[in-house]
């Protein structure tokens, strides 16, 4: 796992992509965030920083309302959901959440007036309406990009399909029918675009919301991991039983398939 500052996960409705994800939805609203996003967040842009790097992922979860000019986006390790996304103009999105709260000392030779346009201005995100932060539903991301790695087109629905499965025996509504939500007996879970390095599929993403608490033994306690993300590799059916018990139920990270992980404030976690 390659550090970051906050991933973005972009609700496309799709379940794979081009290759290349900013080559995809040229009539969508979602593919207009993530070309745009590149455009003034990547090589040449604006507001690149080599300090603050973002991750943009598709999803498969389904946007709130399906425009050609908004998108929908969840953000971690903020946890929020985006349900609208103007995308004519990206700045004031970019502004309100996926500029660093405080920039490198590295750009500290920079004019006062550049080193202010390169900082978040969280005023700006009232202007961005019925925004939710994710405070109790986990969120599990499955790389299932076809369109780049064969074997995580093929793997990913089995897994998806087995998550679903466990995590309904454990309490949890999963199915992704109504959109994304936040409640104590609701998981987020979809198949997500490459999140880089792998040569295998199997790739999990385990978002743990900062006010989840414990299983039912232990009722009102904070969950161990509540505010972090855990990456998994090589992860197989026959493993997401143990990953629902261990990680999502009891805050335990399994050490087997761990590649790193981040916390609430975008510090990398390591073993």
């Amino acid at each position: 796992m390659a550090a970051y500052a906050q991933q973005l996960i972009v609700c496309t409705g799709q379940r794979d992509w081009t290759s290349r994800i900013e080559d995809d939805g040229k009539e969508q609203g979602w593919g207009a965030l993530v070309r745009g996003l590149k455009q003034m967040m990547g090589r040449g842009g604006p507001y690149l920083d080599p300090f603050n790097n973002i991750l943009v992922t598709n999803s498969s979860l389904k946007p709130s309302v399906p425009s050609s000019t908004a998108a929908s986006a969840l953000l971690f390790p903020a946890f929020k959901y985006i349900p609208s996304v103007p995308t004519t103009d990206l700045k004031a999105f970019i502004r309100a959440f996926l500029l660093p709260t405080q920039l490198h000392e590295m750009h500290s030779s920079l004019p006062e007036a550049k080193q202010r346009d390169m900082i978040r201005v969280p005023d700006l995100e009232s202007q961005f309406s019925k925004v939710m932060n994710i405070q109790q539903s986990p969120t599990i991301l499955i790389c299932g990009h076809g369109g780049r790695d064969m074997r995580c087109g093929i793997m990913a629905p089995v897994l998806e399909k087995e998550f679903q499965r466990v995590l309904g025996t454990a309490g949890f509504q999963s199915d992704g029918s109504s959109g994304v939500q936040d409640g104590p007996s609701h998981s987020n879970v979809g198949l997500i675009s490459h999140i880089g390095g792998h040569k295998y599929a199997g790739n999990v993403i385990v978002y743990i919301p900062p006010k989840m608490t414990m299983g039912p033994e232990t009722t009102g306690e904070l969950h161990p991991l509540a505010g972090k993300g855990i990456w998994y590799g090589r992860i197989e059916p026959k493993h997401v039983q143990g990953i629902i018990e261990e990680t999502v139920l009891r805050g335990r990270v399994v050490a087997d398939h761990f590649r790193g992980g981040i916390d609430r404030n975008g510090d990398i976690l390591r073993m």
